[in-house]
């Protein structure tokens, strides 16, 4: 695989698999094009620079951190 350049478009597709996936996505829905199939998330960001395409995998993926970790506090009923 090439390595791509700063300013070219690019896209990234990525899978996530998640008995709480419908529940995830709800995280997603600003933030890029997903898709479910009952454990499955699937998400694509396209970005027309690299720079730009991280910044935004990084948002998404803080978004989906905190929601799992709000779906487990909920689960256990906030108890540590």
């Amino acid at each position: 695989m090439q390595a791509p350049k700063r300013n070219e478009p690019i896209l990234l597709i990525l899978s996530v698999v998640n008995p709480q996936a419908e529940a995830l996505s709800a995280s997603l829905v600003t933030e890029a094009d997903h898709t479910i199939d009952n454990e499955k998330i699937l998400i694509s960001l396209d970005s027309n620079s690299f720079n730009d395409l991280r910044a935004r995998w990084n948002t998404l993926m803080r978004g989906l951190i905190a929601s799992e970790q709000s779906l487990e506090a909920t689960r256990r009923g906030g108890l540590d």
